[in-house]
């Protein structure tokens, strides 16, 4: 086996272990079991916030607003992930 023929397999052996991590990761970044957990726990406080009493002193409507304002910051990261 001469030194070209080791440079080349090297090189190949690289390319597919670069694609093969890049395949992996995109994946797992794809998938986002935390941002959609994440998710669905800022949905389901939304919905207790919504049905809960409303004299809060203009506390509830503001963590309602804070809670919608988050709902959005998270689908826009999951968004912007697969996009990547």
């Amino acid at each position: 086996m001469t030194i070209r023929h080791l440079k080349s397999m090297a090189l190949v052996g690289s390319f597919i272990v670069g694609l093969a991590a890049a395949f992996f990761a995109g994946e797992a970044t794809a998938r986002q079991p935390h941002m959609q957990a994440a998710l669905a726990d800022l949905q389901a406080a939304r919905f207790q916030l919504d049905v809960a009493t409303p004299n809060k002193g203009g506390h509830r409507v503001e963590a309602l607003r804070l809670t919608d304002a988050a709902i959005v910051e998270v689908k826009a990261g999951i968004e912007h992930a697969e996009v990547w």
